[in-house]
């Protein structure tokens, strides 16, 4: 069994649990996300459905269903270049630290770290400190890899 059947079996059991259905075309975009190592746009899944199964999927469409693997922690959203990632977590049967995102800023790499949710709450306290409240935990970090830092 490939590693994407078996992250793809465990996404449609997590989604099953949840009384969610993992459709033909979730699964497509997932496997899509799955198999880049880079984040990728809503734009370049639809050319990746155009590619690999024939499918022309509008933009909303494929919006809908990003929105709908995040809400089931499947994927997850870089806000600040609007692309997203498969998380790296779907196998796992245990509790995982607040997901952070390196991003190579040379070749789009992105890796799935975790931070102690001691060092979040710390952050959050100084964040309600200054006067603001903290909408959201993910950092997104940008780095060079280290094949980029060569």
């Amino acid at each position: 069994m490939s590693r994407i059947t078996t992250i793809l079996d465990h996404a449609e059991e997590s989604c099953r649990a949840s009384g969610a259905k993992l459709t033909e075309k979730r699964k497509r975009i997932l496997t899509g996300l799955l198999r880049s190592e880079k984040a990728q746009s809503a734009y370049e899944l639809i050319d990746y459905m155009q590619k690999e199964f024939d499918e022309s999927l509008p933009p909303t469409t494929v919006y809908r269903i990003l929105d709908f693997l995040a809400g089931e922690n499947l994927v997850h959203k870089l806000h600040l270049a609007n692309k997203y990632v498969a998380c790296s977590h779907i196998t796992c049967d245990h509790a995982h630290e607040v997901p952070q995102f390196l991003i190579c800023d040379e070749c789009s790499n992105v890796k799935e770290i975790g931070i102690k949710k001691t060092l979040i709450n710390t952050l959050k306290r100084n964040v309600e400190e200054a006067g603001y409240v903290l909408r959201s935990p993910q950092l997104e970090l940008h780095c060079l890899c280290q094949d980029c830092a060569r």
